[in-house]
């Protein structure tokens, strides 16, 4: 009796032992077969369409339309460079002229004053002796080197008796009424004036005609006659 108690107890035990191990087996073995078996259709990543052949023309004219555009602000940022050049270029070659036309514009200017005195002197020299004869030689041949000298450096006098009046080269000194010119012509001429090259270096200083103002002659109105008495 006590030998069957003791082989029963000892395939009690065995039996014991070996469901841990079945436990651990089926473990092991449902994790393989989750490994191996392969994801579900919602798991797969979605495969992507390539673009249409109507979409990479799309992409294709626009890429084209942008590059033109770029293209042509190009083109005009070159153009509006070479303009601003030209101009530059232009603007640099008008100085350069007007400084050689008009480097002698202070010296000029300088010059004019002597001219004035030696043709006042020589209006005012009057009389029929030697020593006057001379003197108005000796003036009327230097006023004439200083014309001379001055046509040659395109000095230009002015001296505008009998002309219209024109206020960019002429400055009214005086305004005069006669019958004897026409309004608004130079009638006298104070002081000469001169241009250089075309640009003014002094205007002439005149006297300018206008209408004379025609006054009405004042009359008395005629007495009344008084009436006769019968």
């Amino acid at each position: 009796m006590k030998t069957n108690q003791d082989s029963t107890e000892t395939e009690a035990s065995a039996k014991k032992a070996e469901k841990p191990q079945a436990q651990a087996h089926a473990t092991v073995q449902t994790e393989t077969n989750q490994q191996l078996q392969p994801d579900s259709p919602s798991e797969e990543p979605a495969l992507q369409e390539p673009p249409s052949f109507e979409m990479q023309i799309d992409e294709l004219k626009q890429e084209l339309a942008a590059a033109e555009q770029k293209a042509q602000d190009n083109w005009d940022k070159v153009l509006r460079a070479q303009a601003e050049m030209e101009n530059l270029k232009r603007r640099s070659q008008k100085d350069l002229e007007d400084a050689h036309k008009f480097a002698l514009n202070s010296f000029a200017k300088a010059l004019l004053p002597v001219l004035d005195s030696l043709e006042l002197g020589l209006q005012a020299a009057n009389g029929d002796s030697e020593d006057v004869k001379k003197f108005r030689e000796g003036s009327d041949l230097t006023i004439k080197q200083f014309e001379a000298a001055f046509a040659k450096f395109n000095i230009e006098t002015l001296d505008p008796k009998g002309q219209p009046f024109n206020a960019d080269q002429h400055q009214a000194m005086v305004m005069q009424e006669t019958a004897d010119a026409a309004p608004n012509t130079i009638v006298n001429v104070f002081q000469k004036g001169y241009m250089l090259n075309g640009r003014l270096l002094r205007p002439a200083m005149v006297v300018v005609a206008k209408a004379p103002e025609k006054q009405a002659e004042e009359k008395p109105d005629a007495q009344p006659k008084n009436d006769q008495k019968a």
